[in-house]
């Protein structure tokens, strides 16, 4: 039983550089996957928030533009964050941007992790409930809304106040973010 033993021992040894260069080989590639997966997560998520260098201020509004990877030029949009009155660790950051095209208008809103995707983003302006919206997706920071905005919402937007957007934890449960509207007429239509 020994000689067996010792027989399939030095075979493994034997064996053993062959095995630990398949073994490094096969670990360098899960470590260039997980990098490429990385790399491409940072990307969506630069796209989620529309990060770029800020060119104006209108209001409590910033007009941020950035050159997105593979694209012919700059684009803007407006942004701002909010964080919630009674959960200081959670945010909400509204964007607002016209499309490459210049034929479409797109709100993107992105919630903190965590929220109840079914029941989707609720939207309030000056009390008066707009509706919901679905979430699309869910990024490492966050899950995001988008709206394409017609002329209508537009214009409700840019005629109140404030706006509270709305997640839910749980079907009963919902968290308000406030959000001032200063600045978001002026600043729409200053986005290039």
């Amino acid at each position: 039983m020994r000689l067996l033993k010792r027989q399939a021992t030095s075979q493994a040894i034997s064996r053993g550089p062959a095995h630990a260069e398949i073994f490094f080989r096969l670990a360098g590639a899960l470590l260039a996957a997980a990098l490429l997966f990385a790399l491409a997560q940072i990307a969506l998520t630069r796209a989620a928030h529309a990060q770029g260098a800020v060119r104006s201020v209108h209001g409590d509004w910033q007009i941020r533009c950035d050159t997105p990877p593979g694209a012919q030029g700059e684009q803007c949009a407006l942004i701002q964050s909010v964080v919630a009155e009674d959960r200081s660790n959670a945010g909400l950051t509204v964007i607002v941007l016209k499309t490459a095209d210049q034929k479409s208008k797109l709100m993107r809103v992105v919630a903190p992790l965590g929220v109840l995707l079914p029941s989707g983003l609720g939207l309030k302006l000056d009390n008066q409930d707009v509706g919901r919206a679905g979430f699309v997706r869910c990024l490492p920071n966050g899950c995001v809304a988008e709206v394409m905005m017609d002329d209508k919402l537009l214009g409700q937007l840019k005629g109140a106040k404030t706006a509270t957007f709305i997640i839910f934890e749980t079907p009963e449960e919902g968290i308000g973010f406030p959000l001032s509207l200063n600045g978001l007429s002026d600043g729409y239509d200053k986005l290039p």
